[in-house]
């Protein structure tokens, strides 16, 4: 018996290595699923758009679309999910344009037409901050709007939190991917995480408002995330809880973009 028992502990021993190994050479592809782009692809919207592109540190063209609206009232910069490209995401676009904001959308690395390929977790960051400085020169930030959707959320705080944007809107965040790991991969060390992306460490360093919206059905990040990043609130954060909304979709649900208008409204200079 005591034999079994101790080559089972060997197994299992074994087993959490090559999960281990596994999970840290192949986390990019488990974290991160772009639709890819020829780069002579051809964007059709029914909005007013802009393509830009902006060269990175390591001289990695990056890619982005701005939707103009009439009569603008200022930008959104928005960071969509780990899924997709520009060319899906940029169907939201008129949510935003009718009312009356522009929209940015960055195609991270290895996305859509952006060339290169994501290796760690301050080379996001790095691009993001570029593309946000030159959208900076285009308009102020008392009004740009960051607002990040899923894996977007974590990216969005973080911008948010060395800048001073307007406000911060979160869509199905997450409290950390070191949470998410843990409820998705239990028993492996967390130190194997190259994307921690702390949203919880980030949002205490945001000075603007931040809102938050989040469906209590959502399967794929759960709810109770936003109810510990609730926690960490300032007075003037908001979390605002979607009946039914699951975790795609959220920016055709109609109560949440009647509470957009309404704050979009407010926050207008």
């Amino acid at each position: 018996m005591k034999k079994i028992l101790i080559n089972t502990l060997k197994i299992i021993g074994v087993l959490l290595i090559i999960g281990s190994i596994a999970l840290y050479f192949l986390q990019e592809k488990l974290i991160f699923f772009p639709e890819k782009l020829d780069k002579n692809y051809a964007f059709s919207f029914p909005e007013k758009f802009e393509e830009l592109n902006f060269k990175a540190s390591d001289g990695k063209l990056l890619n982005g679309v701005l939707f103009r609206a009439d009569s603008s009232k200022g930008l959104v910069f928005y960071l969509h999910g780990n899924g997709g490209s520009i060319k899906g995401w940029g169907d939201i676009a008129t949510k935003y344009t009718s009312l009356h904001y522009d929209l940015f959308i960055l195609d991270y690395r290895g996305y859509g037409k952006s060339e290169g390929d994501i290796n760690k977790e301050a080379q996001i960051y790095g691009d993001l901050q570029m593309a946000y400085d030159s959208l900076k020169r285009r308009y102020k930030e008392n009004k740009i709007i960051i607002i990040g959707y899923s894996i977007g959320t974590g990216l969005a705080t973080e911008l948010a939190s060395v800048n001073h944007p307007k406000l911060l809107m979160l869509q199905a965040p997450y409290f950390s991917l070191t949470d998410m790991m843990q409820r998705e991969y239990p028993g492996l060390p967390t130190i194997l995480l190259k994307y921690p992306f702390e949203t919880n460490v980030y949002l205490k360093a945001c000075k603007m408002p931040v809102v938050i919206f989040h469906g209590n059905a959502d399967k794929v990040i759960p709810y109770e995330s936003s109810l510990m990043l609730k926690k960490l609130f300032k007075p003037s954060d908001t979390l605002i809880t979607l009946d039914n909304q699951g975790h795609n979709g959220m920016n055709d649900n109609s109560i949440y973009l009647s509470i957009l208008q309404t704050i979009l409204d407010k926050t207008t200079p």
